[in-house]
Formats: structure tokens, sequence, C-alpha cells
């Protein structure tokens, strides 16, 4: 028996068609949300490391300057010897502050989770089930 309601697409048919329709919608939403969350984590995992290798780096060269300021003291050569321990001195300080960098990025990155996207999947399936 057909009736008003079903010739005009208005029916239960229809109705379910677009309640799923529109679950289908949020779900591509809701992967969408969580690939965008990941790859901000990744980038800040990226910049972490990157500016790990660069601290590890200034570093190295902050203890070979501190040597050579060593040495160069014990030639007794003022100049000289205090030159390269400012530069030293510099390198460390520069090796500090891409370390603290390097450590605020990984702070923001880990754990690599998507958690807004899941924070969302879980509210939209509480109001899918009320």
């Amino acid at each position: 028996m057909h009736t008003r309601a079903s010739e005009n697409g208005h029916g239960l048919g229809a109705a379910a068609k677009h309640v799923a329709d529109h679950a289908s919608a949020i779900a591509r939403l809701e992967l969408e949300l969580a690939v965008l969350e990941l790859k901000q984590k990744v980038v800040g995992l990226a910049a972490g490391i990157g500016f790990g290798v660069a601290a590890a780096l200034f570093g190295f060269f902050a203890l070979a300057f501190a040597l050579a300021a060593a040495a160069a003291a014990l030639t007794l050569v003022l100049s000289t010897w205090l030159a390269l321990l400012v530069v030293g001195g510099g390198l460390f300080l520069l090796a500090g502050l891409l370390g603290a960098l390097a450590l605020g990025a990984f702070g923001r990155a880990v754990p690599p989770v998507p958690e807004q996207a899941i924070r969302e999947a879980k509210l939209t399936t509480a109001a899918l089930k009320s």
C-alpha cells in the first residue's frame, strides 16, 4: 500500500537513508580530522629531531672550541685563548637553546595520537546511540 509520505520520499526508508548518509559523512570527516592531527604531530616530531641534531652538532663544536681554548691558555697567549673561550661559550649557549627547543617540540608532539578525533568520534557515537 502506497502512502503519500512514501511517494514524496519522506517515508521511513528515505529517513533511514538520510541518517546513513549523514553518519557516513561524519565518519569521513572524523577520519580526515585524525589524518590532519597525525600530520601535525609528525611535523612536531621532525622539528624536534632537527633541533636535537643541531644541538648535538653545536655541542660538539662547543667542546672542540673549549678544548682549543684550554690548549691556547697553556701557551700563555692571553688574546688567543680568550677569543677561543668566548666562541666556545657562545656555542655552549646556542647548543643549550637548541636543546631546549628540541625538548619543547618533542613534548608537544608526543604521543602521536589523534586525541581530538577520538574525542569527536566518542561524542558522535554517544549522540547516535541516544
